[in-house]
């Protein structure tokens, strides 16, 4: 009858034996070699399904399961991670195009389906039969006891849902009931709202006074000190090679006794490296001087109690290679430590990585897919100039097939992006750091102490790790150096974290056009590009990538800038410029922005926005003035069919030009903050300085004998 019913419905799936295998040769792509599971192993690997190198390989356990739920929860799971929902039920979901979700996805579903198997194990359930409708209603409010937002909450119905849809696809059914939200709807079934939001946007971008040294000094290993910390590595895997290959003779014997003695007899430091928290000594470093073989200084070491000696009194293990990088003009270091390599290699990876998050815009999955080779240096044109560097990367966010299942490899994106030159230079420090064709951020190839070949790229948490261990190496390295005004605040919004970079980069984009920050122009070429939104334009997809995002955060910091100056004009302010009586117009006509996640809703509502021209308004802090961009009257020459001024480039003049009473003060205040200044410095330089002041003064003067009320103005 099985066989029978599986002719004739293709969606339900024949029934599994012991040995079959956990997942079916039809879902494994040709390049993944990864081990598969069988139907009775404890233990089901979900790797055969993972082909995205950022993505942890995961697994599912059935020790989580009670005994008597097992059998019936086993053959539902393999049948999620082999079948297919059918159409009908997924169109009347109004998700037609979901198919098979990643692997992770099944693992969380399943651990929610034992998780409900353990609520009714405890209550002597012995089926999930039994889970009849009274008991879902039952179960739901104690699963949300434990804390639960009503986003996720949605996600475990539908989860439990699934296991319903599933358990109907089987060979052998289980008979769980029909959930009630399924005829009812979710919404009275989910806890109350709490604001809570787990959208790329929710999250808060990086404070400046966070971001900004940390890229300054992201950039200063990039540019200043990559080629010492390489030059270093590759000496310290010369002096690792030399040593596992010195065999023990009586010269090397002879050659460690003359380098030692005198320093264990003089009381001076021995060479030492830091192992488990303790310093000992570098045998390898010193085989590879000496040419004694590693148990000849091993057997030497413990003779002469050396290695309490090393704790005791450890000193430096100094390379042979030059010192060319430099801070406020001086050497960074007297020597390079066979000891700091790895960990200055470490930090090196997560620089570059750095630099490639936040100035480029991608989303971590993105860099963690980039390989050596992704940027190639342009070809020279017809007139001999060059292009840009662009990046060909690999994207993984909702990549599927033409049946809406997930493709876990990704695809390669149809628009490169565009690089801007501090992203170059750290790629081409990644590539040097790993071989050609490797994925940039390979993890074999960045676990640089314990070379233990790990699969694929860096993991999220690990690169996570990575940037706070890096945030903690500068700052005791600013106190080393006297640099203090360089060392890196924590975040008042907590771990800095790889998926807030993205949203920085639009929010300063957006807010800080003209400082604030390391690399502000940078911001204004990026923008420029971003707004150009051609062919090969910066990043741009049909999918939105990052333009949504900047759209978003540009619409919700002019809706700010609107409601700033609506405050103003009600407690009183006047306000002049050329573009005065529009500004009015549009602050009075803009909304308020709620919320924070980018959905393609929301993004859509955004670039309408943007796109009213001569009524949008864009603050610009650094020029004390309101911008109201028409673009037929800008002078910061935008590009065409920009819906953005190009901040940076504020030029006087501009009949977009508004400014309150605020912007006068703050205009005086920095005049005089620039005449303090021009006492300290030379008299030419001072000159210049305060004609800076008096033009300052000067526009101040000018709006309060210009400026108007609003209701003048109306």
């Amino acid at each position: 009858m099985t066989s029978l019913a599986a002719e004739y419905d293709p969606y339900i799936l024949p029934m599994p034996v012991p040995d079959s295998p956990v997942v079916l040769p039809e879902w494994i792509s040709p390049g993944n070699t990864h081990d598969n599971a069988r139907y009775e192993d404890p233990v089901w690997p979900l790797a055969p399904l993972i082909d995205n190198p950022g993505t942890i390989l995961c697994s599912i356990l059935w020790r989580n399961c009670p005994a008597p739920l097992l059998g019936e929860l086993k053959l539902v799971t393999w049948t999620m991670l082999n079948g297919r929902l059918r159409p009908t039920y997924l169109k009347g979901r109004g998700v037609q195009a979901r198919g098979r979700t990643s692997a992770s996805d099944m693992r969380d579903t399943c651990n929610e389906w034992m998780r409900l198997a353990r609520w009714l194990h405890e209550r002597r359930f012995t089926s999930l039969a039994d889970c009849t409708e009274e008991v879902w209603r039952a179960y739901l409010p104690e699963r949300w006891k434990d804390g639960v937002s009503r986003d996720y909450a949605e996600k475990i119905c539908i989860a439990l849902s699934d296991l319903w849809a599933f358990d109907q696809l089987s060979a052998c059914p289980g008979n769980v009931t029909r959930p009630p939200w399924e005829v009812e709807g979710v919404d009275d079934f989910l806890p109350a709202a709490d604001g809570s939001a787990s959208g790329e946007n929710s999250r808060e971008p990086l404070d400046p006074q966070t971001l900004g040294p940390l890229l300054i000094w992201a950039i200063r290993f990039v540019d200043d000190f990559a080629d010492d910390i390489l030059a270093a590595w590759a000496e310290r895997r010369r002096l690792v090679a030399v040593a596992a290959a010195n065999v023990a003779v009586p010269e090397g014997l002879t050659a460690l006794a003359d380098r030692l003695l005198p320093l264990v007899e003089r009381g001076e430091a021995l060479p030492a490296i830091r192992m488990h928290g303790k310093m000992c000594l570098a045998r390898t470093y010193i085989s590879a001087l000496t040419g004694a073989s590693l148990g000849q200084v091993g057997r030497f070491s413990e003779r002469h109690r050396l290695a309490d000696l090393a704790d005791e009194r450890p000193g430096p293990c100094p390379l042979q290679v030059p010192v060319t990088g430099r801070i406020d003009g001086k050497p960074w270091r007297t020597h390079m430590d066979f000891d700091e390599a790895p960990e200055l290699m470490r930090h090196l990876g997560t620089a570059a990585m750095i630099i490639c998050l936040y100035l480029t815009g991608m989303r971590p999955q993105e860099v963690q897919g980039l390989r050596s080779g992704c940027c190639p240096e342009p070809e020279p044109g017809a007139d001999g100039t060059h292009g840009r560097h662009l990046i060909r990367s690999w994207h993984y966010k909702n990549v599927t097939d033409s049946d809406g299942n997930l493709i876990s490899a990704g695809e390669e994106r149809e628009v490169p992006w565009v690089a801007i030159s501090p992203v170059v230079h750290a790629i081409r420090v990644l590539e040097r750091m790993v071989p050609p064709g490797e994925l940039l951020l390979s993890a074999a190839h960045h676990d640089f102490m314990q070379q233990r070949g790990h699969h694929g790229a860096l993991k999220h948490q690990g690169l996570n790790t990575r940037v706070e261990d890096f945030v903690s190496w500068i700052n005791r390295e600013a106190k080393v150096q006297g640099l203090t005004d360089q060392i890196i605040p924590s975040d008042p919004h907590g771990a800095i974290g790889l998926a807030r970079f993205r949203r920085t980069l639009a929010w300063h984009i957006a807010r800080r056009p003209g400082g604030l920050v390391a690399l502000a122009i940078q911001y204004g070429h990026m923008r420029t590009v971003l707004d150009a939104r051609t062919s090969s334009g910066y990043g741009s997809r049909s999918r939105g990538g990052i333009h949504s995002v900047l759209d978003v955060e540009t619409a919700l910091a002019a809706a700010d800038t609107a409601a700033q100056l609506r405050d103003r004009m009600a407690a009183g302010e006047k306000i002049s410029g050329p573009a005065a009586r529009r500004a009015v117009t549009a602050a009075a006509t803009t909304p308020r922005f709620e919320g924070r996640i980018v959905t393609t809703t929301f993004a859509k509502k955004a670039a309408k926005f943007l796109a009213r021209d001569g009524i949008v308004l864009y603050d610009n802090p650094d020029s004390f003035l309101i911008c109201a961009f028409k673009h037929d009257n800008a002078l910061c020459e935008p590009e065409p069919g920009a819906t953005a001024p190009r901040q940076y480039a504020c030029q006087s003049g501009c009949g977009n030009t508004v400014r309150t009473d605020t912007h006068a003060h703050q205009m005086r205040e920095k005049a005089d903050e620039i005449d303090l200044k021009a006492t300290f410095v030379p008299e030419k330089l001072a000159r210049r300085m305060r004609r800076n002041a008096d033009n300052l003064r000067n526009a101040a003067d000018t709006h309060d004998a210009t400026a108007q009320t609003s209701k003048a103005l109306t």
